[in-house]
């Protein structure tokens, strides 16, 4: 069954930057059935306005839906969303994961080819450490393009390093294109398909890319 993956805090260019990762989102994997996995996240998202409301932090939402307060650290989203599924009374990493967006070409300066990640400008192997102790730390299952667009190499070796233990999406790095997904597939980069129909403009192309994802052991999140 398809898992639903929803959007519970906000950061980034949707949340007035209350953190550099744009998205976290959680994923009820661990359930028989699909409205089991919907209960469960529902339950999860309101426990976490009121994790968030006894911290003293805001629970405004961003323009995607999720909670939007400012945060001192990008971990710290993630330990208080672990709170609130012990709270709602699920297990983390075992009935509920964590998924991110982090949309790192938002904060990636062309000009000198670095991230600027926590304040301060950061090369890529700096974000593949970071990336690395995130998934040893918490129970991550889907990282949304942790790279730019155009760093090919840098996510050919992070779905090398981390690639057996969750699922590397590419949004902004395949835009739903089977040309630019191909390449992905032969370099090793990423492996699964953001699916957006209006990235790429016809039905016929995104159900190509989709069976070309597929056909080569891709995940699609549509």
């Amino acid at each position: 069954l398809p898992v639903p993956n929803m959007n519970i805090m906000n950061g980034g260019a949707h949340a007035d930057f209350a953190t550099d990762i744009q998205e976290y989102m959680i994923s009820p994997y661990g359930f028989e059935t699909y409205s089991e996995a919907l209960q469960a996240g529902i339950e999860v998202y309101h426990t976490l306005k009121n994790v968030l409301k006894k911290q003293g932090l805001a629970t405004g939402l961003g323009d995607e839906g999720g909670f939007a307060p400012k945060m001192k650290t990008n971990e710290d989203s993630l330990k208080y969303i672990m709170d609130a599924i012990s709270a709602a009374g699920y297990e983390p990493g075992k009935q509920i994961g964590i998924a991110l967006d982090v949309a790192s070409s938002e904060f990636y300066n062309k000009d000198n080819g670095m991230y600027h990640f926590d304040g301060e400008d950061r090369d890529a192997a700096y974000m593949l450490d970071f990336y690395e102790k995130l998934v040893d730390e918490f129970p991550i299952v889907s990282i949304e393009d942790p790279f730019q667009e155009e760093g090919w190499e840098d996510w050919a070796k992070i779905t090398k390093a981390l690639g057996d233990r969750l699922q590397f999406v590419g949004d902004d790095l395949f835009v739903t294109n089977p040309v630019r997904l191909k390449k992905g597939i032969d370099m090793g980069a990423g492996n699964s398909l953001l699916v957006k129909l209006n990235q790429i403009g016809t039905v016929s192309e995104t159900l190509d890319a989709i069976e070309l994802a597929t056909k080569n052991g891709f995940t699609s999140m549509v």
